[in-house]
């Protein structure tokens, strides 16, 4: 009797161990939103409606503390890797990059062929793995997503697209917009909704390789809220008349929601960016056409979030949903360029009259004003370094044993997405080889600990974090972050601030904690030496580069031969013309 009773025991044990295995092989879906600020999601304190992703912060946890790049490519890049963006290829977004860097160490602009992505280790561990959406991490055949590690995928390759039509390009970058399926050029249609679009061929992947029975990986990386702006007209008409109260009051607001739900300290110390327009001191009908703008850029929203809603309606129905873990997060702080620079193209390509924006055929953007009310209580936005540039919102749901509704305080990193994935899947880091190959090591940490409870942040207090992005630089250490951001936003020199009492970094510490400012800065230098940061050139302006890249690598390649042969036949024309008039003074 006792050796049936053991029998039945140690049976029950093998079950129970079978279960928790299989609950440690979760569904992984990555959800990557485009330039939302850190309170853009209702959740963090947003009057945007995006009832999916609470949803998913309420059945999991929201980090109020996490930190990305400040655009698109390095960001993605780390997310992908876990690997430093000075140390993945990425030190800067190609079309930002100076002449002096490009293909320099660190400064490929794409993934480099020492690093391995999270993707192939999942593949590898016997992972179905997909992508839709937006890339960006290099358009090389060798980095393609057929490359690093998804079995199926469709690819916008570059910064972004117009979000009606997808062979439309957003800014003269290049040519044409790079859209890959597979690994081979794709075939789009010719008219769709981006964030629709991807949800639908993601949820085609899932049904076609339903039955194999192995886990997914799943990442949808969105166009939204990147320019232009663009929505359905439905979700853009449920914000009429909602900010007709102008960003300053919006950026209130919102900091007291993100204070009410415990994302940051009550009555946290905001500044006014010099960039802020007065909104009493515009006109009626100006105020009318920059309500617009915020009205469409909060229907992107509610429209990406709407196809999320689809994604977890067609988990939930397929009986996926529980054995799902999602992350969300977005890849940068607002945007607030206001494309002065490329004005005379997009008046030849698009409108940005009233009643069009949104609509097929308009651009919009946010612009400054209401960027720093997307970014609120943060300072800075897209590009730079300061919170609202690269602080923004982290949701990750569905973890096992994980508590519902948690809010996570400490400092967390894109980098420390990888190795918590890894973990979840129970599949080992490479370390400095993968397949006898040499590979750069993650250098996140795993948020794990943090999610099941058993730790109350993930990097040590006494960890140095450093951070570098076309001469804007930061370092985290324990609650203090030292960062220095150049003009027209920043002034150029170092700050000192403590994040935990100020995230809107409204009190330079230097001069109380003098120890603490030159420490911090001699952790820079060292980070700055071990990864290849390389100083800016003098003059060195991100949007006056970009216009200068464009120039170099779009418009001389595409038009140059052009430009020379028109040159050409104007000048034998005038020399014809003075040869002829010669010749008939001689005959007279």
């Amino acid at each position: 009797m006792k050796r049936q009773v053991w029998f039945g025991a140690l049976a029950l044990w093998f079950c129970a161990s079978a279960m928790a295995a299989g609950a440690a092989r979760p569904n992984i879906v990555v959800l990557v939103a485009d330039d939302w600020g850190f309170t853009d999601v209702g959740a963090f304190g947003g009057e945007i409606a995006t009832p999916h992703l609470d949803a998913l912060a309420q059945r999991g946890a929201r980090f109020s503390n996490f930190h990305v790049a400040a655009s698109c490519s390095p960001t993605r890049s780390m997310l992908l890797t876990g690997v430093d963006n000075h140390r993945n290829g990425v030190g800067n977004l190609r079309e930002a990059m100076p002449p002096e860097h490009l293909g320099q160490p660190g400064y490929q602009g794409s993934l480099t062929s020492r690093v391995v992505t999270v993707s192939t280790l999942l593949q590898d561990s016997g992972y179905r793995t997909y992508i839709a959406g937006k890339w960006n991490v290099g358009s090389e055949p060798y980095n393609l997503p057929n490359a690093r590690g998804f079995d199926r995928s469709i690819i916008q390759g570059d910064t972004g697209s117009d979000n009606w039509e997808p062979a439309k390009r957003y800014l003269p970058h290049s040519a044409k917009v790079d859209w890959f399926e597979d690994g081979k050029e794709a075939v789009m249609p010719a008219d769709y909704y981006s964030s629709q679009y991807f949800v639908d061929r993601t949820i085609d992947y899932l049904k076609t390789d339903a039955k194999v029975g192995k886990p997914f990986f799943a990442y949808v990386g969105f166009q939204a809220n990147h320019v232009p702006l663009q929505a359905p007209a439905a979700f853009i008409e449920k914000y009429r008349g909602k900010y007709k109260d102008g960003w300053d009051a919006l950026r209130l607001a919102r900091r007291d929601r993100a204070a009410a739900l415990g994302l940051i300290p009550k009555d946290t110390p905001m500044v006014r960016m010099n960039t802020t327009a007065d909104w009493n001191a515009l006109s009626e009908k100006d105020k009318l056409y920059e309500q617009r703008r915020m009205e469409v850029y909060a229907g992107m929203a509610d429209a990406m979030d709407h196809e999320v809603g689809r994604l977890v309606d067609y988990l939930k129905q397929s009986g996926q949903y529980d054995n799902t873990v999602f992350v969300f997060l977005s890849d940068n702080g607002a945007e607030a360029s206001d494309y002065k620079e490329a004005r005379l193209w997009l008046k030849t390509q698009y409108t940005q009259d009233i009643d069009k924006l949104g609509g097929k055929g308009a651009y919009g953007i946010a612009g400054p004003s209401w960027a720093s009310a997307s970014s609120s209580p943060l300072n800075t936005y897209k590009f730079y370094a300061g919170e609202g540039g690269i602080r923004t919102p982290l949701i990750i749901s569905g973890v096992p044993g994980m508590p519902h509704n948690q809010i996570q305080q400490g400092l967390a990193h894109v980098t420390d997405i990888a190795p918590t994935l890894l973990d979840l899947a129970q599949v080992a880091r490479p370390g400095n080889t993968y397949k006898n190959q040499p590979v750069e090591p993650i250098a996140g940490v795993s948020l794990l600990p943090v999610l099941l409870g058993r730790s109350q942040q993930a990097r040590a207090s006494d960890q140095p974090l450093g951070y570098e992005l076309s001469g804007n630089l930061a370092l985290f250490k324990g609650d203090l972050k030292l960062v220095k951001n150049l003009p027209p936003v920043g002034d150029g020199q170092w700050h000192l601030y403590d994040l935990r009492t100020d995230p809107g970094e409204t009190r330079d510490l230097q001069v109380q904690m003098p120890e603490a400012f030159q420490a911090l800065q001699a952790d820079f230098d060292a980070y700055a030496k071990s990864h290849g940061v390389l100083p800016m050139p003098e003059g060195y302006s991100p949007s006056r580069q970009v216009l200068i890249n464009s120039v170099l690598h779009y418009w001389w390649p595409t038009y140059g031969t052009k430009v020379i042969s028109v040159l050409v036949a104007l000048l034998a024309l005038v020399t014809w013309g003075l040869l002829r008039r010669r010749n008939r003074r001689r005959i007279f």
